[in-house]
């Protein structure tokens, strides 16, 4: 189980960085028992300075942001070995907010939603209800820095709990890697 810190429902995070309470942070958590670092968006709830004498370490009390308890209880799960069959992930996964249109399949319309997740190799959408597995799936979004949308073709992969639909990447060409790559950097530097 992962230490639940001063504060009931929060992750303690060990930091001698100084965060303001309600500031928004990302943590990267990482341990043997994971198969790939996990990184999470939360809020401060309070921040406390080492006490040496007492053997208190500096570090912040941290909520999970709305949508990411899904992390909290896989991380938990792993920790505590109930976890063991989840294969490593080739990319890491950077949590976003990211307004997009998407259509599925050969529909015409482009639906409304949200990126919440991303990495070079897929992506994980909210959708209030789970697109089926296998579907084709074409994304749009607006690059940091650019005026047009891109275009993204992509696979349904898995569900989540929680509402969301993820997203496999689908490059059509040789260079669609490198442009994967260099639109996640963008999106997690802004």
């Amino acid at each position: 189980m992962v230490d639940g810190g001063v504060v009931p429902g929060t992750l303690f995070v060990p930091t001698t960085d100084r965060v303001g309470d309600g500031e928004e942070v990302l943590v990267e958590v990482t341990a043997p028992a994971l198969p790939n670092k996990v990184v999470f968006k939360g809020a401060v709830h309070s921040w406390r300075p080492a006490l040496p004498r007492l053997r208190v370490r500096a570090g912040a009390s941290i909520h999970f942001a709305d949508g990411e308890h899904h992390k909290r209880q896989f991380i938990d799960d792993a920790l505590d070995g109930l976890r063991t069959d989840v294969p490593r992930r080739r990319h890491d996964r950077f949590p976003v907010t990211v307004g997009v249109r998407y259509r599925v399949g050969a529909a015409i319309d482009l639906l409304e939603s949200t990126l919440n997740e991303i990495s070079a190799g897929g992506a994980m959408l909210v959708t209030a209800t789970p697109i089926p597995l296998n579907e084709e799936v074409i994304l749009e979004l607006v690059p940091p820095g650019a005026a047009a949308p891109m275009s993204l073709a992509c696979r349904v992969s898995y569900h989540t709990p929680s509402g969301g639909t993820g997203l496999r990447f689908v490059s059509r060409d040789g260079d669609g890697a490198r442009r994967l790559r260099e639109l996640v950097r963008r999106l997690i530097a802004e």
